[in-house]
This record gives structure tokens, sequence and C-alpha cells, in this order.
């Protein structure tokens, strides 16, 4: 299977284009004039004027003149006086002022002020995230790679988290232990909850192995953020494309732990989604064909548009 075919066009672009023209109506007037602002205060405090009668008149706080750009360009309700607060929306037991999350403590929840129904609306989408598991060689990264070019040409935003790219930063001192693969799972499940809960439309790309490590993740999330993509590929059809050459290496002895051969793959009894190799005629189905999938049954269930949050 080809890495990451760029090509869409065999995605039926009508299932993006309904929000597309809708989309590019959009004039955001004022994100545009708050970044065409500068300011224009100086940087050097003037001097006090001595010898005037009266004394001079007080300088204008630092910042000022900015904030009176702002109100000419925002509506009243984005400037309020005083702004809203963010506020600690989740009080500690019996009234205590810190509460232990783990080992960490003395932590407190702190909740932005800017609620997430309204970032749905800026970005015309619903943040969610899509769970790509599978094993080594399913088509993960090759698929969701290939969503994310066609989300992008109808307007949509993404993020795309493989998981060899992860290891390469975020998870670099972890390994393949079951220990290290939950860890591996924890993290950029985290991660990828705060994409979705900006709005984002974020596609992780990990074997994940172990059902109840997904799972986690998923009880991480509100009901209908967490999407789990089965890509249900024969060992054997990953063993023969084996792209990566690490099968081989397997077999060999050369690497050990290795999902699928000497280590567990448990697959999802219940997925959203679960994408197949092969059709009803036993005919390869492409990339496109799989994207396609995911793309419809984002756009049956809302996710393509704003909707309610």
């Amino acid at each position: 299977m080809p890495e990451c075919p760029h090509s869409v066009s065999k995605i039926d672009r009508n299932v993006l284009g309904r929000e597309q023209e809708r989309q590019r109506s959009r004039k955001p007037r004022e994100l545009a004039a708050v970044a065409r602002l500068r300011p224009t205060h100086s940087p050097q405090p003037r001097r006090p004027q001595h010898g005037r009668a009266g004394g001079s008149a007080p300088e204008a706080a630092p910042g000022s003149s900015m904030l009176r750009q702002l109100r000419s360009v925002l509506p009243a309700a984005a400037l309020r006086d005083p702004p809203l607060p963010c506020a600690f929306s989740r009080p500690s037991p019996m009234g205590a002022t810190a509460y232990d999350v783990g080992s960490s403590t003395n932590i407190k929840w702190h909740e932005g002020g800017v609620e997430r129904a309204s970032k749905h609306r800026l970005l015309g989408q619903r943040g969610v995230v899509l769970w790509f598991t599978g094993l080594s060689g399913s088509g993960k990264s090759t698929v969701a790679c290939t969503l994310e070019h066609a989300l992008r040409e109808g307007g949509r935003f993404t993020a795309l988290l493989d998981g060899d790219n992860v290891r390469h930063g975020l998870n670099s001192n972890l390994g393949f232990s079951p220990q290290d693969r939950e860890e591996n799972i924890r993290r950029i499940g985290e991660v990828a909850k705060l994409f979705s809960e900006n709005g984002v439309i974020t596609l992780v790309s990990f074997i994940s192995p172990y059902r109840r490590d997904r799972d986690a993740v998923r009880a991480r999330l509100p009901p209908g953020d967490f999407v789990e993509v089965f890509m249900k590929v024969p060992i054997e059809l990953c063993e023969e494309r084996d792209p990566k050459g690490l099968y081989k290496k397997a077999r060999a002895g050369q690497i050990k732990g290795f999902t699928g051969i000497d280590a567990p793959y448990e697959e999802p009894p219940s997925p959203e989604l679960t994408i197949q190799a092969r059709d009803g005629a036993g005919a390869h189905v492409p990339p496109q064909a799989m994207a396609q999938q995911i793309l419809t049954f984002l756009h049956e269930k809302g996710y393509l548009t704003a909707g309610s949050s």
C-alpha cells in the first residue's frame, strides 16, 4: 500500500462540499480587524513636563490605546467590563482549598472562559478523536493521512498523531513492554483529548494492542468524542506488505514482543467503524475508498458542521 497518497480525487467531495461554500462566505471581520491591530503607545515613558501651570496631564496606561481599538472592532459582548473570569469550576471536596490527583498535589482544575461550542462555531465543525487501531501494516497511517488530506480539501481543521512520530519526541523515553505501551497510549490519549476539546478533528494512528488502554482513553472523553476505527486486516496480508520489514525481523527473532507474532493484539468488540482490506467480492479496497467510508460517517454524525455541542 502506498504511503499517504495525497490524491483525493476518488473521494466524493459532495460529502464535504455541502458546508464548504457556507464556510467560504463567512467574513470574520472582527478577527481580521484584530489581526491588523498594532500597539500605538510609545515604548518609552514620557518625562513629566515641569514648569507648566497646573502640571502635566496624567499619562494613559500602557495598552489603553490597544484596548480602545479592540473596543472599536469587537462586539460589546466580547469585551465585557469586567471581562468574564476564568473559574475554578470543580471545587475541592469538604471545602478544602486544594486536592490531589495521582501523584500531583495541591492542584485545582482551571476552567477556561471560552466555551467549547463557540470554538466549534468558529471552526464550523465538531471536535472528535478518530482512533485508528490495528496491526502493524494494516494501513492505519495511510488511511488516516488520506482522510486528513480529504478533510483539508473540504476546509476542515485537523491534527494527525502518528505512533512512530510521537515516539520521536513526547514518548521517546518509552519502550514496548506492556507497561510502556500502556503509558504510551495514556499520554497520546490526553493529547488527543486536548485537541478535540478545542474543536479539532484529531486522527490518532496507533497499534494500541490492548483493549483496556483504548477503553481508558474512551472513558476520558465525553460520549461521542471517541470514534474507534478498527483496521481489520488479517495478519497474513499485513505480513505480506511488511512496509518496514518488521515482521521479517520478528520471525527471525531479531525483535521481541512484536504485536501479532509474540505479543497479543486484542480486537475491539464493538468499534464505531470497521475497515476491511477487501470487499465482499474479495477485491482490494484502496485507501481512498476506506477514507470515504470514514468521511461519510463523519458527515452523517454531524462532525463536519458546528451543530449543537
